[in-house]
């Protein structure tokens, strides 16, 4: 370890002072163990690498100090030893800023701009936190039990608590020690080696197979493939299974196998089999509907019913018929419930089909038709109800204008800002 900290140390040096040829640039795919791993305000994952810097999943190597210039400028190595985003909605002027740490010293950036008066010591910022760390990461509160920092050092983990700012200390020694730590799409990941190994931030446990190759999931490297095997759809070519938003703000879409979470553009748009969320669900959904803390998956004529905290999970007694559950049979094309309501509007070819969710039994309260051959998913939002059919979408301001709308409104298309879709 420490002649390839030698070896990189030299390398650095060397492209710092000299027109070292782009050669000389390692090559991720070819398996490394990063310094560090977070997210940036702009939802860009950066990996960092002595005093190097890959910028996504896609992006090519270049100079950590090319973005960062000062982290170069204190000790003349480039190298940092953990990174992570800052969680505080309570503190705006912090929120979304980036912390490197780089032996004693921690660096604040707001996008690329040094915050003035850093850099500083450690304790400054925060208070027991011990210096040369391996790796942090951000843990907002539902995730972990207030907004807190993991900050890892061989097998202790500091759980640093962002409002109080008091300290606690675990050890875990069942996980392998973290050279950088990555919070991505609500999970937490260790990085060690050119692996990963996914675990809870509360509890440290690891479930699942693990540890995993870094270069099949958080890379693009030819020789490796994605975990999902999921392929950017053209925009013109969506057409989703079902949609939703559960009672937390998360917006998900459905299609085949995959979901999306469609609400963090902030932390980049990014596909996974559906089965890593609500792992019953192996072939996919038929529609989705969210109420209060609870979230509504139907495949063929089954209803699976999962409570919404940071990690899903499926009630007791499910699955249980549309019967029994809803009180209807019959192929289920699309469901949503609008904000603040109990009932649910069922979509079935050319009907809209209402249930109360408070009333035992469930029974239909109304019936309506729906201006629409046929539908692939439905969202109702306090802007008003979006119908989607392949890739464009209606929008209507109520469902009762919906049902009693004689002509479809003009067709809205579906954007890669909506969908993570390309033109």
């Amino acid at each position: 370890e420490m002649e390839l900290f030698t070896k990189t140390l030299f390398l650095c040096l060397a492209l710092a002072f000299t027109n070292a040829p782009h050669a000389a640039m390692p090559d991720r795919c070819e398996g490394i163990e990063f310094d560090a791993i977070t997210l940036d305000r702009q939802g860009n994952t950066l990996f960092f690498k002595g005093c190097h810097l890959w910028k996504g999943f896609h992006g090519s190597v270049q100079l950590s100090n090319e973005s960062f210039k000062e982290l170069d400028d204190v000790h003349h190595l480039g190298h940092v030893d953990a990174a992570f985003r800052m969680h505080n909605k309570e503190d705006l002027e912090d929120h979304d800023h980036v912390y490197f740490f780089q032996d004693d010293k921690v660096f604040k950036y707001d996008n690329d701009t040094l915050e003035d008066g850093y850099p500083k010591e450690i304790q400054q910022d925060f208070p027991g936190v011990p210096s040369h760390l391996d790796a942090a990461v951000e843990c907002p509160k539902g995730e972990c039990i207030t907004d807190s920092v993991l900050f890892f050092k061989g097998k202790d983990v500091y759980v640093y608590d962002t409002a109080t700012k008091k300290l606690k200390t675990k050890t875990w020694s069942h996980l392998p020690v973290c050279t950088s730590a990555l919070r991505w799409a609500e999970h937490y990941y260790c990085f060690h080696g050119h692996n990963f190994t996914r675990f809870n931030p509360i509890t440290g446990e690891v479930s699942g197979t693990y540890p995993k190759d870094a270069r099949n999931y958080f890379m693009k490297c030819d020789s490796f493939g994605h975990g999902s095997q999921y392929k950017t759809p053209k925009c013109s070519e969506v057409k989703l299974d079902a949609i939703t938003t559960d009672d937390s703000g998360r917006t998900y879409f459905f299609k085949d196998l995959i979901y999306m979470r469609l609400d963090t553009q902030h932390e980049g748009l990014h596909a996974f089999p559906i089965v890593r969320a609500w792992k019953e669900m192996t072939n996919g959904v038929d529609a989705v509907f969210s109420v209060t803390d609870k979230i509504y998956l139907i495949k063929g004529d089954q209803v699976y019913i999962y409570k919404t905290t940071a990690q899903y999970t499926l009630i007791e007694g499910y699955p249980k018929s549309l019967k029994e559950e809803l009180g209807i049979e019959g192929h289920v094309d699309a469901a949503f419930v609008c904000p603040n309501e109990h009932t649910v509007h069922i979509i079935q070819g050319q009907t809209i089909r209402d249930v109360d969710l408070n009333a035992t039994p469930r029974v239909v309260t109304r019936e309506l038709p729906l201006p629409f051959p046929h539908i692939d998913a439905a969202l109702c939002r306090p802007q008003g109800v979006d119908v989607f059919e392949g890739s464009q979408y209606y929008h209507y301001e109520n469902v009762l204008k919906m049902a009693m709308s004689r002509m479809a409104p003009v067709p809205l298309d579906i954007t890669p800002a909506m969908m993570g879709c390309i033109e």
